[in-house]
């Protein structure tokens, strides 16, 4: 046993021995067929044949390349830059351009300035750029896939607006003169010119090159020509067109929450807009305008338009009475309003019938209650149901009485007369008191002379 494991041992060591004096052997061959010395950026994979080249196998050589060169295998996937872009260099094999093994100081790209077709990188050169040097765009020590392709990489210099205009120069400048400027379409900005404003110079309202960050109010430029004095607020457009500053288009109606109609669509502006700078802030009250024309001194309220037009304030609509405590029925309604309100402070008449109406046939004997018995319909029209509406329903002889009968100036109590027989039949009792006051123990309404009889 010992025996054959260290035959096992031996054989592993030659197997060893063999397999390194191969590749010692592999590798002084491929020194010996070398055709000659790498660049001096590819100087360290002169050890490592296998780092570009596979034994057996030319056409793995590409792909041994683009694996090391990140970058390019990239630009030829996305189909960018010159090697995505020109044909030859998508489907040609790297060592057709770039032959290796001439010397450290080999130059393999075999870039001919003068020849080369740069409509096959991302920057087709138009214009000036036709005419300028590769060194003006192409910074040495700087990969050429590496130079930025925008405008303002190269002449963030010569920028006169210093950045304020962001750095999208061709929006207005052109490759065949950077001086010659294109025509700027300011409708794609905030601002589109229209009217007046399209006549405008550029440096009329962009003072200093400025252009970003400017304010596009009309009164940030016609401060000095608002006649107002601010008074009317900043919304010039409200009433001014971009056409002519001098024309004013001012529809009321739409604009603002008090329509003119009538005598206020007459009115010169200045007449409700006085000096008061919080002129967009004016009520729309009646009594702001007109409260001294009220001749009612305000004790009617500040409701105007329940009475008067807008056509003329002497002008009273049909007033509704029935809105009021007091609603106008029967011959109340013909009254012309003076007979009830001798003041235009209508509110200070009163109700009461006896206020307008004087009591010339009871002389106040019934009180003040006159709606009791009487209706709007006519005085004399009266209707009064004593049965009903007191405490003392009238039979037999009292139903034929008058009212004054019982009622009598005289009294105190004018209305709530006493209902006991004695105090109007006493001066009639033949007993002089001797059967005491309950006369309708004996007697009846129908007669005072006619008796019950004895119980």
């Amino acid at each position: 046993m010992q025996l054959r494991g260290t035959l096992i041992l031996l054989g592993v060591l030659l197997l060893s021995a063999t397999f390194s004096m191969m590749a010692r052997a592999q590798g002084i061959f491929e020194k010996l067929v070398m055709p000659g010395p790498l660049i001096g950026a590819h100087a360290d994979l002169e050890k490592t044949c296998k780092s570009c080249h596979e034994p057996f196998s030319q056409k793995s050589q590409t792909g041994l390349c683009v694996a090391c060169h990140k970058p390019i295998a990239a630009d030829r996937q996305a189909t960018r830059n010159y090697h995505g872009r020109h044909p030859e260099a998508l489907k040609s094999e790297c060592k057709t351009c770039h032959t290796e093994h001439k010397g450290r100081t080999a130059d393999i790209v075999q870039l001919n300035r003068e020849t080369f077709n740069h409509g096959f990188t991302n920057f087709t050169l138009a214009g000036s750029h036709k005419r300028a040097s590769c060194d003006g765009c192409h910074v040495k020590n700087t990969k050429y896939r590496e130079t930025p392709g925008r405008c303002v990489d190269c002449h963030r210099a010569s920028d006169p607006h210093k950045g304020r205009l962001g750095d999208k120069c061709d929006g207005c400048h052109s490759e065949e003169a950077w001086k010659r400027v294109k025509p700027f379409d300011h409708a794609k900005t905030r601002f589109a010119l229209v009217g007046a404003h399209k006549e405008v110079a550029c440096a009329k309202c962009h003072a200093g090159e400025r252009y970003a960050g400017l304010a596009t109010t009309c009164i940030s430029c016609h401060a000095l020509q608002d006649k107002h004095a601010g008074r009317n607020g900043s919304a010039c457009e409200s009433c001014h067109a971009p056409s002519k500053w001098a024309n004013v288009s001012f529809d009321h109606n739409k604009a603002t929450r008090f329509p003119l109609r009538g005598g206020h669509a007459k009115l010169a502006c200045e007449r409700c807009h006085t000096s008061d700078p919080r002129r967009d802030r004016l009520a729309t009250t009646c009594v702001s305008c007109h409260r001294k024309n009220d001749p009612h001194k305000g004790q009617l309220g500040p409701a105007c338009e329940t009475c008067h037009k807008e056509t003329g304030w002497r002008q009273a609509v049909a007033f509704d009475h029935d809105l009021t405590h007091f609603p106008l029925i029967g011959l109340h309604a013909a009254v012309p309003c003076e007979g009830c309100h001798r003041t235009q402070s209508y509110k200070d008449t009163s109700r009461a019938c006896g206020s307008c109406h004087k009591d010339v046939h009871h002389a106040g004997r019934l009180g003040g209650n006159c709606a009791a018995c009487h209706n709007p319909n006519g005085w004399a029209r009266w209707r009064f149901d004593h049965d009903k509406q007191t405490h003392y329903p009238l039979t037999g002889a009292h139903r034929a009485l008058q009212c004054h009968a019982c009622h009598k100036a005289a009294q105190v109590a004018k209305v709530t007369a006493p209902t006991n027989c004695y105090a109007c039949h006493g001066q009639d009792d033949v007993h002089d008191g001797a059967f005491g006051r309950a006369c309708e123990k004996c007697h009846t309404t129908v007669s005072f002379r006619q008796g019950l009889g004895r119980q």
